[in-house]
């Protein structure tokens, strides 16, 4: 039986996103590596319209999203665990 959950990959470990129901400590696992910058959004609830409309809502950010002042939170949890 396979059993699938969302995680993300951080300094080394896998978060999980949910705790996998009917899975021993100690199972083995098998992890594949997502691109980031491919999301289904349809698996999401997401349709092509709301695509749109987000895009539009989200493009007012972009200047200072891509500003260079904004690179200190690039590795924002890599630094927060340092302190």
């Amino acid at each position: 039986m396979l059993t699938s959950v969302e995680g993300t990959y951080r300094n080394g470990r896998v978060e999980l996103t949910e705790q996998p129901t009917d899975v021993h400590e100690g199972t083995r696992v098998i992890v594949t590596f997502m691109r980031s910058d491919e999301i289904d959004l349809a698996s999401q609830g997401i349709n092509e319209a709301q695509v749109k409309i987000l895009r539009s809502h989200l493009a007012t950010f972009a200047d200072d999203w891509d500003s260079p002042e904004m690179s200190i939170y690039d590795n924002y949890d890599a630094a927060k665990t340092k302190l």
